[in-house]
């Protein structure tokens, strides 16, 4: 069983719940285009790639799933528009087959040489901390134990924040305040985490400094000082995405896919957006695993990312 447990019916609810203006979005646009057409032409695919396009999978991204639909039709000339959706389905599934290569089931921490190190990055505003607060409940639920590091000691706003959710979750946090030395909080929350026999440790980052070099800089300098208490740390760099900002999200991936050594994604605010569509795009062109997905408020909708669940819940009827 998975750290976060089997994909249970009611995760699949809030899954649905949180996907359903994407989906009423994309495939109410799809049945549209497809009036008086029996069989998949040039204009449906011409109309189906706007709706992708529109839906912020990408330019990229629609072109490639177009030209796999198109090779389909090509090979199959008798495909209708009824098929359509089976075949869209069958494409975006295989996407994210090719970009996501773990498995919800058996996903767990992985065995370190001390505590797991996850070092959060990401934007003002995407919803890091919070994302912070629900993965560390999440992981107290499996039974580990966690510690917190405030290392955005850019915002008094971002550790009065993280301080809350350790208080809230019931997890000790390490703080110097505003103001502090990142790298330096970070140093102390891994030594802390080590000292305690701690099974994983969530080091918050700042969501922006003044200019990309800036960034860049306090990056490396937090994962340096990292590598002095837990030699192969950070184990993980999670970036955070707000799916809601659509093209924007794949601008901030790849700035910092540039300033950092990023390998897995959470996307959040699904639940809130019409363009849900940026999973698939971030994940086919960063060729980062999507992690986790935010699809709602409460402490519970973070899930683990489940393609096939997310698959099918966008195109369940």
């Amino acid at each position: 069983m998975g750290l976060f447990g089997i994909f249970s019916k009611e995760k699949k609810e809030n899954l649905e719940k949180g996907l359903a203006k994407t989906k009423e979005n994309v495939f109410s646009k799809i049945s549209k285009a497809i009036i008086g057409k029996s069989k998949v032409d040039d204009d449906v695919l011409d109309n189906l790639e706007e709706i992708l396009i529109s839906s912020d999978v990408g330019v990229e991204t629609t072109l490639r799933i177009i030209e796999r639909i198109e090779k389909r039709v090509a090979a199959d000339k008798y495909i209708g528009t009824s098929e359509l959706n089976r075949i869209l389905r069958e494409e975006i599934a295989s996407l994210l087959d090719e970009n996501n290569n773990f498995s919800t089931e058996n996903f767990d921490l992985p065995k370190t040489d001390g505590p797991y190190v996850i070092m959060v990055v990401g934007v003002n505003g995407v919803g890091k901390t919070t994302t912070i607060g629900k993965l560390a409940w999440q992981f107290k639920k499996a039974g580990k134990s966690v510690v917190l590091g405030a290392s955005d000691t850019f915002r008094a706003a971002a550790v009065d924040q993280l301080t809350i959710w350790a208080q809230r979750v019931g997890v000790p946090i390490v703080s110097q305040g505003m103001g502090a030395d990142p790298a330096s909080v970070a140093f102390d929350s891994l030594a802390s985490a080590k000292a305690k026999n701690a099974d994983v440790v969530i080091i918050d980052t700042a969501g922006r400094l003044h200019n990309k070099i800036n960034l860049m800089n306090e990056l490396s300098k937090i994962r340096k000082v990292m590598t002095k208490v837990i030699a192969d740390a950070p184990h993980e760099v999670l970036l955070v995405l707000d799916a809601s900002t659509g093209q924007n999200a794949f601008e901030q991936a790849k700035q910092f896919t540039l300033a950092t050594e990023v390998n897995a994604l959470a996307i959040t605010k699904l639940d809130g957006t019409a363009k849900g569509g940026v999973v698939i795009g971030i994940s086919d062109q960063f060729k980062i695993p999507v992690k986790y997905i935010g699809v709602g408020e409460g402490i519970e909708d973070l899930q683990l990312f489940d393609k096939k669940e997310f698959v099918n819940s966008l195109f369940s009827n």
